[in-house]
């Protein structure tokens, strides 16, 4: 292909990107607004509903990883394409079934037009995440010589699409029927069908080269699988309630096919990469959406939409992901990375100390977060693709996939776990009686705690009781933001590892297929 087929190719997958995370926004904006009135939703019925689209979308990653070469991009494509039609299909029959009527037809339409966006949300989150894994490794195939710059600039889609949903939610915020909210999503959606339909998709990096399919699985090895289809059992056995011994099962069966198969463990420096992952996309993700809640209750006591939050900080990440390249030549990828951590633990620690800040302060220690953070997971990506382009779309695309589901199995609650413990300490060291009064214990995947239980701080009637309790909530949820920092600290000393690592090698270099080369 010449440079310009390269680069139509590379606008139809940047605009498929930000379908996929407009499509997320709007779905989860209206999960815990319009979408919880209309079907008569309770809060852990709309936690079901936002995870339908979330486990789905890092599940597909993986799974679509192993054989997505052997489909063919565009079939992969088509299908993206198909589902945000099916899904949009599916949530406007549901918004049919809740208006215009009454009684019992309302509670039978709730009931069956809650499946459907449920049902709906999987689909679109499948399909969100086989945008992943085609989008990423035809970039990285494209563009070999220069990976991280242009897969961070792929990955300005994602903020774009925020940005974009953003606005529209400011925009019809009066707006009662969320079908045009969600029908909005076809407008993206169509357009880089339109794009890409007629387009000759490139063979992978791997496949040009005559890399074997069996040479790409000993890349991921023994290793990468048990941690990637480990998450991918955890998070299916979460879904459909099956224990945990059966996923410790069908990980171990796979990994044994994977041992038996390859005869190898992995790449020793990919496995490095993941283990960095889960701290990293904890930082990114988990900690991200901490911080938007602290901003946005400032912002609607200045009187303005909370999700002006939203556009803020994902106009920074698209504006300075467009500057990723000449950071990565100048510092290297591993070098911005270290940056990269080195700022987002300094913005976390700035953020811990502003529970009595006011817009100002908050915004600034959000800004160098949110700085720190825009290179994260596009870098990591590039860095993958550029060490291990042997492994193809299959290590590139679990690394993504590892980081996502790492966040909702692993680092989401790791979050909650210390919210909760920093708050029942200090609520001990306040007031010892309430403590003994309010506080139950817990169990979660990483073992027991101890948190407050909202049924027993209902009958706490006395003003200093309940000014202990929100003070202690407050105090708990800072304590814990600050606690956030030691991630990014890790993340920071295991890039000047690799850093050192490479100096011994004689600086930082990408791996080059000998055919895979590139105008």
């Amino acid at each position: 292909m010449n440079n310009r087929q390269d680069k139509i190719l590379f606008w139809g997958c940047f605009i498929a990107l930000i379908t996929t995370s407009y499509a997320f926004i709007s779905r989860m904006i209206l999960c815990g607004g319009q979408f919880k009135t209309d079907f008569g939703l309770d809060n852990v019925v709309v936690g079901e509903l936002q995870g339908a689209g979330i486990w789905s979308f890092g599940v597909s990653i993986i799974i679509f990883s192993l054989f997505i070469d052997r489909i063919g991009y565009k079939v992969a494509m088509i299908y993206s394409f198909l589902s945000y039609l099916a899904y949009t299909g599916m949530a406007i029959a549901a918004y049919s079934c809740t208006h215009g009527v009454t009684g019992d037809a309302l509670v039978a339409g709730q009931k069956h037009g809650y499946q459907l966006l449920y049902w709906g949300s999987i689909i679109l989150g499948l399909g969100n995440g086989t945008v992943e894994a085609y989008a990423n490794p035809i970039v990285s195939t494209m563009f070999n010589n220069d990976k991280v710059k242009w897969l961070n600039r792929l990955h300005a889609g994602w903020p774009a699409g925020l940005v974009m949903g953003g606005l529209c939610t400011i925009a019809l915020a009066n707006n009662t029927d969320w079908r045009i909210n969600l029908g909005l999503i076809l407008i993206p959606a169509i357009t880089f069908f339109i794009i890409l339909i007629g387009k000759a998709f490139p063979k992978s990096e791997r496949e040009q080269a005559g890399v074997s399919y069996l040479t790409m699985l000993k890349e991921l090895g023994v290793f990468g699988a048990f941690v990637g289809f480990g998450l991918v059992f955890a998070q299916l056995g979460q879904v459909f309630g099956w224990s945990q011994n059966v996923s410790w099962m069908l990980t171990g069966a796979v990994v044994v096919a994977f041992a038996v198969i390859t005869k190898s463990f992995g790449r020793l420096l990919l496995a490095f990469l993941i283990i960095i992952m889960i701290p990293q996309a904890t930082t990114e993700l988990g900690t991200n959406g901490w911080i938007t809640a602290l901003m946005e209750d400032p912002m609607k006591a200045a009187g303005y939409n909370s999700a002006w939050v939203l556009v803020y900080t994902s106009a920074i990440m698209l504006i300075l992901r467009f500057c990723a390249g000449p950071l990565a030549h100048k510092f290297s990828p591993i070098g911005l990375l270290a940056t990269c951590s080195a700022l987002a633990g300094l913005g976390i620690l700035a953020l811990s100390h502003t529970a009595h800040s006011g817009i100002g302060t908050i915004f600034a220690a959000a800004t160098l977060f949110g700085v720190g953070i825009t290179f994260f997971w596009p870098t990591i990506l590039g860095l993958t693709s550029e060490q291990c382009p042997k492994g193809g779309a299959l290590t590139l695309n679990a690394m993504g996939g590892i980081g996502m589901l790492a966040v909702g199995i692993l680092g989401a609650p790791f979050l909650g776990y210390m919210q909760e413990s920093s708050t029942t300490k200090q609520l001990q060291s306040s007031n010892p009686a309430l403590y003994q009064q309010v506080t139950m214990k817990q169990n979660y995947l990483l073992g027991a705690y101890e948190a407050i239980d909202p049924a027993k701080t209902v009958v706490v009637t006395d003003a200093k009781s309940q000014a202990d309790i929100q003070a202690a909530t407050t105090a708990g949820k800072f304590s814990a933001l600050g606690k956030m920092a030691m991630f990014p600290a890790f993340t920071f000393v295991c890039y000047l590892a690799l850093i050192l690592y490479f100096k011994t090698k004689g600086g930082y270099r990408a791996v080059q297929l000998p055919t895979g080369k590139r105008e």
